[in-house]
């Protein structure tokens, strides 16, 4: 009776002994939460390289003052059509005005003096046909007569001048445009060749881009390009126009890229992304632009793997009207969400009711 107890309670106690020693199972990692995801892989679909041009107009001017004098009127502001020939701005014109009143006056005594001079030839021209007057005489008179005329001519060259310049005082648009800019203000004393307003016809529009010496050959045989407008269109480029000579400095050719007609253009001093087919490049990563978090300047997506979510930070490159480029931040094969709001959720679940996640 007391052996079998014993054996009993030897035997609970190496159970109990067995039990202690041995380790707990591992926990099983937790899965990964269900979102929609997709794949980073690069894409070859634009193909080429790029790079960043500003949009001009291919018609631009910038006008200056050609005489002197205060600013009396300001027609037009920044931001306003204008159609051909409407006044833009007035300056003061009393010199100007003053300078043509003298023209006139001494144009008058030009013709008055050319007039009397033309008489006294007329009359000399008579009496030398009939040996009534010495050839000496009738020389004198003639180059009177001549003299008289280029004081004329003289006078009226004057006058065109001085209305000229009183002309020069309102100044007027040369074609039909919008007034990008203007540089002085009502009652501001400005001198020949000062800057005035800056005028822009929207309807033709192009790019410039520098590209390195290299490529410029290619571009040649391949004037194909794709821009990315800064609304994050794309539209096909319609002509490209490589310059004949290349900066000996800088290494590099400007390329001219013309636009084609568009509803809603760009403005001039825009950034947009030039694309040149015939260019080799390395292919980006995109994503769609509904899985880019945008906090401030700062662009992000979702990363979800097997260990959870991570907001990882971007820099992007083109925009497109749904998708974007990932230049950094991405490689491929990693799994982003599709919808940070979801993603964004789960991870609060995930960390156990964080306001914040981890970045």
């Amino acid at each position: 009776m007391q052996m079998g107890i014993r054996t009993a309670l030897l035997t609970s106690l190496a159970l109990l002994l067995a039990a202690c020693g041995s380790k707990p199972e591992p926990a099983a990692d937790p899965a990964p939460p269900a979102l929609e995801t997709l794949v980073a892989a690069t894409s070859g679909g634009t193909g080429g390289l790029q790079w960043d041009g500003v949009v001009q107009a291919v018609e631009q001017a910038t006008l200056s003052a050609q005489t002197s004098g205060r600013v009396a009127e300001l027609a037009a502001d920044v931001d306003v059509r204008v159609a051909r020939a409407a006044l833009l701005l007035r300056l003061t014109s009393v010199d100007q005005r003053a300078a043509a009143d003298a023209a006139r006056a001494q144009l008058r005594a030009a013709e008055a003096q050319l007039a009397d001079a033309a008489s006294r030839f007329q009359r000399a021209s008579e009496l030398v046909g009939r040996q009534l007057l010495s050839r000496d005489e009738f020389d004198r008179v003639q180059a009177t007569h001549n003299a008289a005329i280029a004081s004329r001519d003289a006078a009226a060259a004057q006058l065109a001048q001085a209305e000229q310049q009183l002309a020069y005082t309102e100044v007027r648009a040369p074609y039909a445009g919008v007034v990008a800019a203007r540089y002085v203000e009502l009652g501001e004393t400005v001198a020949a060749g000062q800057p005035l307003v800056t005028l822009y016809a929207p309807g033709q529009l192009r790019l410039e881009v520098q590209v390195p010496q290299g490529d410029a050959d290619t571009l040649r045989r391949e004037a194909a390009a794709t821009v990315t407008l800064p609304d994050g269109r794309e539209v096909a480029a319609a002509k490209v126009i490589v310059y004949p000579s290349a900066d000996p400095q800088a290494h590099s050719t400007t390329v001219r890229v013309m636009l084609p007609g568009l509803t809603d253009p760009p403005r001039p001093g825009q950034t947009a992304k030039v694309r040149f087919a015939g260019t080799s490049g390395p292919a980006g990563i995109w994503l769609p632009a509904g899985a880019v978090v945008q906090r401030g300047e700062l662009s992000a997506c979702y990363v979800v793997d097997a260990g959870g979510i991570v907001l990882r930070q971007l820099r992007l490159g083109s925009r497109g009207a749904e998708r974007v480029e990932v230049v950094a931040g991405l490689k491929p094969g990693e799994r982003i969400a599709l919808d940070p709001v979801a993603a964004l959720q789960a991870l609060r679940e995930r960390q156990g009711g964080e306001s914040t996640p981890r970045e």
